[in-house]
């Protein structure tokens, strides 16, 4: 806890334990790929121009956010959701004039969504 380079929010520790227990728990009825994709992987393109037009959170984070909270997990709200949806390229809120908009939008026309593996 005395290392500043690491995480030293105790609740912060505790459920990062909590939500791994909480993802084996799921992982033992279906993928997470699924669960998390269970008819939300549509991406999207904002094209946005400005940085105030960008969510922090959309209604698809925050139904992502309570289904995962209602598996188990912690600190998984919808802000931190909805990162999670751009770093995985499910939305692109590149500016449309960044030099990465186009890039990522032409990778996001070759997304295939994870099929269903659900658990017996």
């Amino acid at each position: 806890m005395a290392d500043p380079g690491i995480v030293r929010n105790r609740l912060k520790i505790e459920a990062t334990i909590e939500n791994a227990r909480a993802l084996a728990r799921l992982q033992k009825r279906t993928s997470f790929a699924s669960f998390y994709g269970a008819g939300r992987w549509q991406t999207t393109d904002h094209r946005h121009r400005a940085f105030k037009t960008v969510p922090a959170e959309t209604p698809a984070s925050k139904a992502i956010s309570k289904a995962l909270k209602a598996e188990g997990f912690r600190f998984i709200g919808p802000t931190t959701i909805y990162a999670f949806m751009q770093a995985t390229g499910m939305v692109n809120d590149h500016l449309v004039m960044c030099h990465r908009h186009a890039v990522c939008a032409k990778l996001q026309q070759r997304f295939v969504a994870p099929a269903s593996h659900e658990s017996a």
